[in-house]
């Protein structure tokens, strides 16, 4: 799985958020997003994603167009995870994930092992199978954003596209998620694109990282070269620190 963008550009409000991108994410990958807020990361996501068109340039997956795959294709090679869930209807918690497989379906109407067995796997890793028969509108929100994953998980895609995954997840939560994207990166073979705002989440689970200056300006490159002190300074126009903590690099902005 290769997702590929040349001289991607990005805009909005007529502004021109990032120009001229040249990405190249392959499978095994755990690509971590960051820049200040307003920076494009969302609207960047899902250019990606292709649920925007491009302002310029283009985006490619395996060396095709995104406009150029139907719809029933594409949800089975990138799955997306938008940063706010918005529940209009009373699903179960198993149905909401259910539906995620639709596109596995081929338009059978009866849900067969094939479908329920990764529903059923995806609530175990998100550790919410006791909610199955819950109403999505009853839950809390870190309890409905741990549903969300799940039902990215059995879309199961070869490429995951998160907008802050981690967000209402309590520290214990946190922790696991990105332990749980190294598997899916490095264990598994998928390729995963995220946007965060902890630096020290990033961290501890990115192979890459690109950082949006919010101006058209960005950078990119494996973890070790993008997370220094001086280049998250610079795109957060804020001081960033680091230390070592128990062994560990942590960066703080103070």
């Amino acid at each position: 799985m290769e997702l590929k963008t040349d001289s991607l550009d990005v805009a909005a409000g007529g502004k021109k958020l990032v120009s001229g991108l040249e990405l190249t994410v392959t499978s095994g990958q755990c690509w971590f997003v960051y820049g200040r807020n307003g920076a494009g990361k969302t609207t960047l996501l899902r250019t990606l994603a292709g649920l925007r068109a491009p302002d310029g340039g283009r985006v490619s997956l395996d060396g095709r167009a995104l406009s150029a795959w139907p719809f029933g294709e594409l949800a089975r090679m990138r799955g997306y995870l938008p940063q706010k869930q918005r529940d209009a209807f009373g699903f179960s918690v198993f149905d909401l994930v259910l539906s995620a497989r639709f596109p596995w379906q081929g338009g059978r109407m009866r849900v067969s092992e094939a479908d329920s067995s990764p529903v059923v796997d995806a609530l175990k890793q998100m550790d919410v199978l006791n909610l199955v028969e819950r109403d999505v509108r009853t839950l809390s929100g870190g309890e409905r954003q741990r549903v969300a994953i799940a039902a990215l998980l059995a879309q199961d895609t070869p490429l995951m596209l998160l907008d802050e995954p981690a967000t209402a997840l309590d520290l214990a939560y946190q922790a696991t998620l990105m332990r749980q994207m190294t598997v899916w990166c490095r264990e598994c073979g998928k390729a995963v694109v995220t946007v965060v705002h902890d630096l020290n989440l990033a961290w501890q689970v990115a192979t890459h990282v690109l950082l949006l200056h919010g101006d058209g300006q960005w950078e990119a490159g494996t973890c070790e070269t993008m997370m220094t002190t001086e280049k998250l300074s610079r795109c957060l126009r804020y001081p960033v620190r680091s230390a070592v903590c128990d062994g560990r690099q942590v960066f703080l902005a103070f």
